[in-house]
């Protein structure tokens, strides 16, 4: 296959910003995550958890839902209550590219 033989439908490159960041919850839960602030995704962050790999799209308002670290990192309750908490510290309001 060549690449004229994909529909490709968006391919663009831009520079973003990563945060690396380990720490350890107050529990004792160990957290590695890159947190990439890019232009796209309305102002939202790409999360990544660096040891199963998940990733999401997140807000600082997607942290108020409960569920949404559980389903996006496949973690407890607790964990996810503490995750929230550090990341409603880093990701800040969303911004909006024009």
């Amino acid at each position: 296959m060549e690449l004229k033989d994909y529909d490709i439908l968006s391919d663009f490159t831009e520079q973003t910003a990563t945060r690396y960041v380990t720490f350890i919850s107050p529990s004792v839960h160990r957290f590695d995550l890159a947190i990439i602030s890019t232009e796209r995704f309305y102002g939202k962050k790409i999360v990544i958890d660096l040891q199963s790999g998940r990733c999401g799209t997140l807000s600082y308002e997607d942290l108020e839902e409960a569920d949404v670290l559980q389903n996006v990192f496949r973690i407890t309750d607790e964990q996810a209550a503490e995750l929230a908490q550090f990341l409603m510290l880093v990701l800040g309001p969303a911004h909006f590219a024009e």
